[in-house]
């Protein structure tokens, strides 16, 4: 009997604590105004920025404000969130505001870029009605803004309708343009001309490294390459992120496929120094296909060295960091904190991240203001802040120093670039990184991959992801046959996702209305590779 109630009393303090400790009112509710942010960022950002926006608001206006994050995972999910809530926002206003019937025609049409109005909405078709008043209206989903997330993600949300000009390049126009911050850095968008989005802070992306399971391998000096991570000396020791599930992973599997290409028109200037224009450009689409395939079979190779494909890009960094890993593809920052916080007493880590030459562009994170939003005056003033020079210290000073952090080194690399000026050298996180200079390696070139950011992460996934248990056991016998020929040539056969594919079919599929096209799609390439990886697992085993 004893035991017994001993066992309920227990058990009633579990169940009872949360609810004895939890305030009887939120921070929210106590605030005199509140924000609400959709966001990937992590609790680092969050923290930092919350705390010093709420001392800034309090010092400038004598109110109290808090933020609302919204977190429901990586920039993908959002789009996803973002699509749907809008998509159930505007059904509400066109039914009941404008008493209009809803239907398939009208959910394909409103947030459809392709569809632009002309001058007399009495000319309108039913497609540009519902695309004007979806662009005329204050439909909103409860939120102020989108925070964090590549301009590919800002420039798919700005061309659906759900951003607005925030008016930040008229208000600080000296911010913008030769003298502050350049529209463009190494081709890389950092700020929309119409003002529907704004980059915040730069990222870029390479290679994080376990220097302790290098030196288990045998590997003296640590990857500096994409192509390096494809030696069979890693198989089974790579962690890679699904580029469907991160922008930021998206992000670095585009950039390999640029370097490719790259790699190939500097062979064919190399041997063709000249031309006319016709072969200038046929040059330049020879160089684009054949980097390509380059790219695709980089990439087969990847995924049979890696041992997962994460959901989270800030989990294969994590891995390298605790010894699970001995090398992953990602962004900078991620990788950088944790080289930071595995630092001994002398500043020495055991881990370490390489920026490959030539192979990365540094792209942005930015900050947008949703349509719709509650809060639109206090949304904006958050966005001056962040781009304001108090706020981009917080990206890259340690905790401690004038305008630092006080709790966590975010290490992030700012947008303005008065921020790396000699002056502010003392506080920097990581001193000698300046992606103004870095960028000069690289030329981001849009029209050879942006239309097929959305592809090639298919592409990932029914390539290598789907059949990665048979494209690892296809890539050890081959390696265990030393390389026989046509195993290779069985292994490595990128036909049907090649670049003619990937512009063609795929891409098709993936824009497709009905999405029972992608589905179709992806189990037919899914089959096709388990079936060409089980032919090279053969042919390599009756090569010994």
């Amino acid at each position: 009997m004893i035991r017994t109630l001993l066992l309920v009393g227990a058990l009633a303090v579990i169940i009872g604590a949360p609810f004895a400790l939890k305030p009887k009112e939120s921070l929210i509710a106590k605030a005199d105004r509140t924000i609400v942010i959709i966001s990937p960022h992590n609790e680092a950002i969050r923290s930092e920025f919350a705390r010093a926006f709420r001392r800034y608001y309090r010092e400038k206006h004598q109110q109290t404000v808090q933020i609302d994050w919204r977190i429901i995972g990586g920039t993908s999910e959002i789009a996803r969130y973002l699509s749907s809530e809008y998509e159930t926002a505007f059904a509400n206003y066109w039914n009941n505001k404008l008493k209009r019937p809803w239907d398939q025609y009208v959910q394909d049409s409103y947030a459809n870029s392709k569809i632009v109005p002309g001058p007399d909405p009495a000319k309108d078709t039913p497609a540009e009605a519902a695309r004007r008043a979806f662009l005329d209206s204050n439909v909103g989903i409860g939120m102020d803004l989108f925070f964090g997330g590549g301009s590919f993600d800002f420039q798919q949300q700005a061309r659906a309708g759900r951003l607005v000009n925030s008016g930040i390049l008229e208000r600080h126009a000296d911010w913008f343009g030769e003298n502050g911050i350049p529209q463009q850095l190494g081709g890389e968008p950092l700020w929309d001309p119409k003002g529907l989005w704004v980059g915040t802070v730069l990222a870029g992306y390479g290679i994080f490294s376990n220097l302790d399971l290098l030196a288990r391998l045998g590997v003296k000096n640590p990857p500096a390459q994409w192509l390096e991570l494809g030696d069979p000396v890693y198989r089974r020791e790579l962690a890679l992120a699904d580029p469907a599930k991160s922008g930021a992973a998206a992000k670095v599997y585009e950039l390999v496929v640029q370097q490719q290409m790259q790699r190939r028109l500097d062979t064919l200037e190399a041997s063709e120094p000249s031309g006319t224009a016709g072969e200038i450009a046929n040059r330049e689409r020879r160089a684009r296909d054949e980097g390509w395939v380059d790219a695709m079979r980089l990439f087969i190779r990847l995924g049979g060295n890696t041992r997962y494909f994460s959901d989270s890009s800030q989990k294969p960094p994590i891995d390298v960091g605790d010894g699970d890993a001995v090398a992953a593809m990602g962004i900078d920052f991620y990788s950088r904190q944790m080289a930071g916080s595995l630092e001994d007493g002398r500043g020495k880590s055991r881990v370490v991240f390489i920026t490959p030459v030539g192979g990365t562009s540094f792209g942005t994170d930015s900050i947008a203001l949703l349509r719709g939003a509650p809060e639109p005056d206090l949304a904006k003033e958050f966005i001056d802040f962040v781009l304001s020079i108090e706020g981009q210290k917080l990206w890259a000073f340690r905790p401690g120093t004038p305008g630092g952090t006080t709790k966590y080194a975010l290490r992030r690399l700012p947008i303005r670039p008065e921020l790396y000026a000699p002056e502010f050298q003392f506080a920097l996180a990581d001193l000698g990184v300046n992606p103004f200079e870095e960028s000069r390696n690289f030329q981001y070139r849009s029209q050879w991959t942006l239309h097929l950011f959305r592809p090639l992460s298919f592409i990932i996934r029914v390539m290598c992801q789907d059949p990665h248990d048979e494209l690892k056991e296809a890539w050890a016998e081959v390696v265990r046959a030393n390389y026989p020929p046509e195993a290779m040539d069985e292994l490595f056969d990128v036909s049907a996702v090649d670049y003619a594919a990937a512009e063609g079919r795929i891409r098709t599929a993936l824009n497709a209305s009905d999405r029972i096209e992608e589905v179709r799609l992806a189990k037919e390439l899914s089959g096709h590779f388990r079936g060409q990886y089980r032919r090279a697992a053969a042919l390599a085993r009756a090569a010994k």
